[in-house]
């Protein structure tokens, strides 16, 4: 659901494809070969890009999954002929950075200023505030603590799993943001009706 024109094609005439339901705030950017599966919510002055083009002129996909939260701010591109991913119900919090290649697995939580390159994510990953995971790949429910820098492997050797206390924090997110999508898709299909 969408009332702009900040969806738009890239250089290659690729479009982005939204499910119906996602919700898409009026000042964010989709732009090119972008997949948004169904009730996605994108916050304000959220970019997601996908138009470097690879070696053979095509542009490699980014893909939103489902119930994916998208939050204020948030930067998601890739060098030509790399794609990016984001499982299902992932939250990717204000500001977040995300630099492919990157493959994020469902019911992550990315926190505020976090930035992702080259990077893998199983399922379940607690990226803390401000943390940098650069070239490296995470097993599931690995805990980063904010203001790490995981470089590879051995960097998240040490690191202990998510807590329940945190698991019951990330779903408490969701449903919040839940709400929230489904209170705009009221307000915008409220003012449609009236318009």
């Amino acid at each position: 659901m969408s009332h702009y024109n900040g969806i738009r094609p890239n250089p290659a005439g690729d479009y982005p494809q939204i499910h119906p339901t996602a919700v898409i705030d009026p000042s964010a950017q989709i732009i090119g070969n972008v997949t948004i599966d169904k009730n996605v919510f994108v916050a304000p002055l959220a970019v997601i890009r996908a138009d470097e083009r690879g070696s053979d002129g095509s542009v490699a996909p980014i893909h939103i999954g489902e119930e994916v939260t998208i939050q204020d701010g948030v930067i998601i591109h890739s060098h030509g002929g790399a794609t990016v991913t984001i499982g299902a119900r992932t939250s990717v919090a204000h500001g977040t950075a995300i630099h492919g290649p990157c493959d994020i697995g469902e019911d992550c939580f990315l926190a505020m200023r976090s930035t992702l390159y080259s990077a893998t994510l199983a399922h379940g990953i607690w990226i803390g505030m401000g943390a940098v995971i650069m070239r490296a790949t995470l097993e599931h429910l690995t805990y980063v603590p904010a203001g790490s820098i995981v470089r590879a492997r051995p960097d998240a050797w040490a690191m202990r799993f998510v807590s329940n206390k945190e698991k019951q924090y990330m779903d408490e997110v969701r449903e919040a943001v839940n709400q929230l999508r489904e209170d705009y898709r009221s307000l915008w299909q409220n003012r449609s009706g009236t318009d």
